[in-house]
């Protein structure tokens, strides 16, 4: 309990209504689909920007959560599309101060407290170097080959968020509804009709 007030006390600077920069120009651009006889894959660059308030947090030692997320819809005139296939890659990006360097680590699965599962960590110099290789996904397999059928038509939506449901409980008070801590960057495009028999 304690120390959960002590948290509350260090973070209250972060969620109070100080004068904030909008980010602008968020989007995802350069978006590719490759397919192949191994499956679907995708890459794809991110345009955005961390608030200041985001930032701050990260300087203080807090663990910033993301979540890159991405479907195959099959087409269907009757119905709704339908969900066929998908990918999620889950991110955290943290600043280590004795060190003063920035880990990316990058996971198929959540990141929880146990330290189980595997995930890739890389060490970065400095937060803009760490963001820029958040912000490249370069030939993720988002479909097996099995997933996909010759013929029909699908669409590819990649979302890109930030977590805020990982975030320490004392900060995620009074949290709803502040822009600072909203990221949200999404994405559909058309997958190429593959003919029978190519």
């Amino acid at each position: 309990m304690l120390a959960a007030l002590l948290l509350g006390a260090a973070l209250a600077p972060l969620q109070a209504g100080a004068q904030e920069h909008e980010p602008e120009h968020e989007q995802i651009s350069e978006m590719q689909l490759e397919r192949t006889d191994a499956g679907l894959f995708l890459s794809a660059t991110l345009k955005m920007e961390l608030s200041d308030t985001v930032e701050s947090a990260l300087s203080k030692g807090i663990s910033m959560y993301f979540v890159a997320e991405a479907q195959v819809l099959r087409q269907r005139w009757y119905w709704f599309d339908k969900t066929v296939a998908g990918a999620t890659r889950y991110m955290r990006l943290s600043y280590q101060p004795l060190t003063r360097r920035w880990r990316l680590s990058q996971s198929s699965s959540p990141f929880d407290d146990s330290g189980l599962g595997v995930s890739l960590g890389q060490i970065f110099e400095s937060m803009p170097e760490a963001l820029a290789a958040m912000q490249r996904i370069a030939g993720w397999q988002i479909a097996p080959a099995e997933a996909l059928h010759a013929g029909e038509p699908y669409l590819v939506r990649l979302q890109f968020r930030l977590d805020t449901s990982q975030l320490p409980r004392p900060l995620q008070f009074g949290m709803a509804g502040r822009s600072a801590w909203t990221l949200n960057l999404s994405r559909t495009m058309p997958l190429a009709t593959a003919q029978a028999g190519s």
